[in-house]
């Protein structure tokens, strides 16, 4: 089978979107997606900074959404040829936070999603004139017309449903969205700072102005602070006496407050802005140390680590689809699509802030 995908073949290179061969269906337990939108992370795009971690050549992309068009005999059951699907990050399924319903935190999370641990799937793609290509991305490498991926990846959703737009819910959306809902539980009377106001942090402006929370949004990009205005945030500049402002804005201090960023200084201002027992979550890699300034967690307040917006992708998906559905959780807003053809142009716009959220088409048709 043949068909056409974004292919990254140097770390400084652009994408090559050139024809690619799978050389047979999906086994056991697998399933083929005809993919009909895939987001683009800022994940996708980090492998640049992180050269040499990530296997090259490689197609990326790890939000896709489509059809299924094959399925491999197996146990799973949970999806059949003509299905309409969100694909989200690979898990075992087997380890103790597997079986936990964490599978965010699957002893096997690195090496599946980031360095493409199933070795078996290099033979079965190669790029047209038979030459290896890295292991799937994400259990995607969704940047393509078609992606095989792990039936567990896949959640089911309304086949009436725009499956264009969808991608996005299963990492991005759902990581900004999952540490409010999920890590934090954040109700009526919470207060929440969002530092960035990306695609993960306005995804989680959306998900506390529908659990009832007030939420301060923290980002130097005017156009992504009027969005967070939009969806009920206060906004707020990356400006000289930011924890001040913070808590002046959350009557005292914030219970919660959720970094996007990593920028060590911003992450000491939210920890002053914390109010006694607040916590703070990381969502962003931390790429240097994070000196805490002397009485940033004192009072009981804690920061941790919150990976995938600990998810489980079959519940929080549908959920939030639902608050979409009931206009409650406008993620479309932040979306552009581009034809996958046009790859490059999407990653431009995204790093200069000119898009949120792009999702990129692939031509229909290819086989």
């Amino acid at each position: 089978m043949r068909f056409q995908a974004a292919v990254l073949r140097s770390y400084d290179a652009p994408f090559a979107v050139e024809e690619v061969v799978l050389s047979d269906g999906p086994a056991a337990g697998e399933i083929l997606v005809e993919i009909t939108g895939c987001g683009m992370c800022r994940t996708d795009l980090a492998v640049r900074r992180s050269a040499g971690r990530t296997p090259l050549p490689v197609i990326l992309g790890h939000e896709g959404a489509g059809v299924v068009v094959a399925s491999g005999d197996g146990p799973d059951g949970t999806t059949g040829v003509g299905d309409h699907v969100v694909l989200s990050f690979d898990s075992c399924g087997q380890c103790r936070n597997c079986r936990g319903a964490a599978p965010a935190y699957c002893d096997s999370f690195a090496s599946l999603n980031l360095l493409g641990g199933r070795e078996e799937h290099t033979r079965r793609l190669t790029d047209a004139m038979g030459g290896a290509l890295a292991p799937r991305w994400f259990g995607q490498s969704s940047f393509a017309a078609y992606a095989l991926v792990p039936a567990r990846n896949a959640v089911r959703v309304d086949p009436a449903l725009p499956l264009e737009l969808l991608g996005p819910l299963g990492c991005g959306v759902l990581t900004g969205a999952g540490a409010v809902l999920n890590t934090f539980r954040a109700g009526p009377g919470d207060t929440l700072v969002v530092l960035g106001a990306g695609a993960v942090g306005l995804s989680a402006v959306m998900a506390a102005a529908a659990a009832g929370a007030r939420t301060v949004a923290v980002d130097g990009n005017p156009g992504r602070l009027a969005l967070a205005e939009r969806f009920g945030a206060i906004p707020l500049t990356t400006t000289a006496g930011l924890d001040e402002r913070l808590r002046r804005q959350t009557d005292g201090g914030a219970q919660y407050a959720l970094d996007t960023t990593a920028s060590a200084p911003l992450i000491n201002d939210a920890l002053r802005a914390l109010r006694p027992t607040g916590v703070l979550g990381l969502v962003a890699r931390l790429h240097t140390a994070l000196p805490l300034e002397p009485g940033t967690l004192d009072r009981g307040r804690s920061i941790r680590h919150i990976c995938e917006g600990d998810a489980v992708p079959g519940l929080l998906i549908p959920r939030l689809i639902d608050l979409w559905q009931a206009g409650r959780f406008p993620f479309d807003a932040l979306i552009r699509t581009y034809p996958l053809a046009d790859i490059n142009e999407a990653e431009r716009d995204c790093d200069a802030g000119r898009v949120v959220k792009p999702v990129l088409l692939p031509e229909r048709g290819d086989r």
